[in-house]
């Protein structure tokens, strides 16, 4: 796995050699953003050693790298998840990647169902903590010593540093944001109302279906994690409404604009 790991990133190397700062995966509908990026070089994950491609709708496939406010990055133009058949370690190999190739900070984007009251859709949350009931774990299997520990902590996986750039970027812009725990489910489907009852005992505020593996390989990497999730939908039974992915993507576009200008402020604070 290191060695693949190795000649991914060397493929990207010779085609972009700059080291990038800060790594960003954008999520299900949230993909315009990169219209942001500067002098940007792009590269579909199906022409990169050992990426898996994409098959979604609302994620593209595409590694971008450029500047954003003077701050060298590597975009994530979409990701893959479990209910797509794809292994654990799969998903992660892009995190890992982005890691050789030297961010230090990372920061993660999805798109989410709304299970706390006090959400609306539209909503964009900082993820302070999350709950994983995907049934299993990117680490699980023999340790690549070269990337992390056997036991790496999450006591702090969403970093607090990166968690006030956010929530201060976040006062210029001009809205406070949120801030709430992300379950994350296997899928494909979306949960039950019965399910959405239990969530909310266990003290999730949002459930989506991705983003915690990411956030569980960069903290065994070493890299510094914060995450915003889209509230695009409220969460089964919450109101009377069926929910659809053409939805999600609506909404998501919807507060395109918002997401773009606090990632943007973001990056910039962090880049300083």
């Amino acid at each position: 796995m290191y060695s693949q790991l190795k000649t991914s990133a060397k493929y990207i190397q010779k085609i972009y050699p700059t080291i990038p700062q800060i790594g960003i995966v954008l999520g299900s509908g949230l993909g315009a953003f990169v219209n942001a990026i500067t002098n940007s070089t792009k590269i579909p994950y199906s022409e990169i050693p050992f990426f898996t491609s994409t098959t979604v709708e609302g994620h593209e496939g595409c590694l971008i790298l450029g500047e954003i406010e003077g701050v060298s990055v590597a975009v994530l133009q979409g990701r893959t998840h479990g209910y797509e058949g794809v292994p654990m370690d799969k998903i992660v190999f892009p995190i890992r990647v982005l890691s050789i190739l030297g961010i230090e900070n990372l920061i993660l984007t999805n798109a989410a169902g709304g299970i706390n009251h006090q959400f609306n859709p539209g909503d964009l949350v900082d993820i302070k903590d999350h709950i994983n009931l995907l049934g299993t774990n990117p680490l699980v299997g023999p340790n690549i010593q070269e990337l992390g520990p056997r036991f790496p902590d999450m006591t702090r996986a969403y970093n607090p540093a990166l968690r006030a750039i956010l929530k201060e970027a976040a006062k210029e812009v001009g809205f406070e944001i949120k801030a709430g725990v992300y379950c994350a489910l296997l899928g494909p489907t979306y949960e039950t109302p019965a399910e959405i009852n239990m969530l909310r005992v266990l003290g999730a505020d949002m459930v989506g279906m991705s983003t915690v593996p990411e956030v569980i390989a960069a903290n065994h990497l070493g890299v510094k994690v914060c995450g915003i999730s889209c509230i695009t939908n409220m969460a089964a039974g919450i109101k009377d409404e069926k929910l659809s992915h053409d939805d999600v993507k609506d909404q998501a576009k919807k507060v395109m604009q918002l997401f773009s200008n606090l990632l943007l402020k973001t990056i910039a604070k962090i880049g300083k």
